[in-house]
Formats: C-alpha cells, structure tokens, sequence
C-alpha cells in the first residue's frame, strides 16, 4: 500500500473517502502525473507562479483535499475562469480558487475532468503570473 492509498483509507466520513478514491485516478488521467501527498493535500504535477509583487514559489498544478465537510478541488487559475463549465457540473460551492463538492456521485466527471485539464494547462504553460482572486492568466 503506497502513502496515498494508506491516507485515503484513513479519511473520513465514507463519501469523502469514495470520493478520494474517485478523484486518485481522474486527476492522474487529467494531467497525466503521479499523485503525491503533501499533508493533507494530493497533488498531480507543479507549476512555478511569479506575482507582480516579486513573490514566486512552487505549487501543484492540480489538487484536491479530502475534508470533513466536503472535498476541495483548487483551481489556482481562479474559479471565473470555469464558470461556464461549473454551470454543467452539478452540486457545488465555489471559493476565489476553491471548487467545494459534497457528493462526487451528483456531478458530472466529464465536465470536472475537463475543467481539472484546462486548470492544469493553463498552470503549466509557462511561469504563472496571476493569483487567483486575480482571474486568472
């Protein structure tokens, strides 16, 4: 049993463990990356982020935790920049980056994994230089 598996077997309630384990190989096929567990946080891939303020570090490209209350999938290109898609998702509430799903098994996949693929490009495309209260690229 690898880090992950033995973390997401440990996480409860049930609907977010399920959900976990739903999200492990959707994301992995989304961005075609290995997850890795940093914390409580699973994350595929990694981009590097410049902001005007002269700040830069590292981050995963795409992520998602698994908490109590629901899971939270970051979208660090901002929310906005998927709300026609989030419109066709199903069930949620959304932070500045934050994509809050109480019942993977309401939602529709195709339309999460798409929005997870389109974060994740436009993460990776080069250096990152908008947070995401910003809006995006």
């Amino acid at each position: 049993m690898t880090e992950i598996d033995g973390y997401i077997a440990n996480v409860t309630p049930a609907k977010r463990r399920r959900d976990a384990a739903t999200l492990l190989p959707l994301m992995a096929a989304a961005t075609g990356e290995d997850p890795v567990l940093t914390g409580t946080i699973v994350g595929f891939g990694s981009y590097h982020y410049r902001y005007a303020s002269g700040r830069e570090g590292d981050g995963p490209a795409a992520s998602f935790a698994p908490r109590k209350a629901a899971t939270t999938i970051y979208l660090m290109d901002g929310i906005d920049a998927h709300a026609d898609e989030l419109a066709h998702l199903g069930p949620h509430t959304t932070g500045v980056g934050c994509l809050y799903i109480k019942d993977l098994e309401v939602c529709d996949l195709d339309v999460l994994r798409g929005i997870i693929e389109r974060s994740y490009r436009t993460l990776t495309s080069g250096v990152f230089g908008n947070r995401a209260r910003e809006g995006g690229a």
